[in-house]
């Protein structure tokens, strides 16, 4: 076996490292649909709207729905915010890198979820629902310009820190 052998992890040696990645996209997925659907919650109830319907569980489309909402914007926008808000003062609180990871995922899926469902145009989804109860589409690439540009920025310098983090331990 020469030197080269010697610095290059075999698959073995990697599976963890792959696993622990997967077990923090799954956890920033969790995290993600529960804080976005958690601020559409806070939104309507801050707002007087009376819950009708909820649905939280991460491996469904979590989803709510307020009957009367007398402030709408403030229900529909209360997703994006608190979803991004939340999971960052987290991280923030616990300075690990993990919760970055996690964080920076929730920032930039809550982005690209705005634009997603703007793309998509499905009079379901969040980005449709804001334009049609009076949001300005400024507001919305604003939002989806700082919440992507910054997210895919600190998600890319977590994952990387993820991995030197676990290079340094093996070698």
């Amino acid at each position: 076996m020469d030197d080269r052998d010697q610095t290059r992890p075999t698959s073995t040696a990697s599976r963890p490292l792959w696993s622990r990645f997967v077990i923090l996209l799954a956890a920033a997925w969790v995290v993600f649909t529960t804080t976005h659907e958690l601020g559409h919650l806070v939104g309507g109830w801050c707002s007087g709207g009376t819950l009708v319907a909820a649905q939280l569980w991460p491996w469904q489309l979590p989803h709510s729905l307020f009957a009367p909402d007398p402030h709408p914007l403030v229900t529909l926008w209360g997703g994006p915010l608190l979803g991004v808000i939340l999971p960052v003062t987290a991280a923030v609180i616990l300075r690990r890198p993990a919760a970055w990871f996690i964080a920076s995922a929730c920032v930039l899926g809550n982005g690209l979820y705005v634009t997603t469902a703007w793309v998509a145009g499905d009079r379901y989804l969040d980005t449709p629902r804001l334009l049609e109860q009076g949001a300005w589409p400024s507001s919305l690439v604003l939002y989806c310009s700082l919440t992507i540009g910054w997210g895919y920025w600190k998600f890319r310098q977590t994952c990387l820190k993820l991995w030197q983090e676990v290079w340094r331990q093996r070698f």
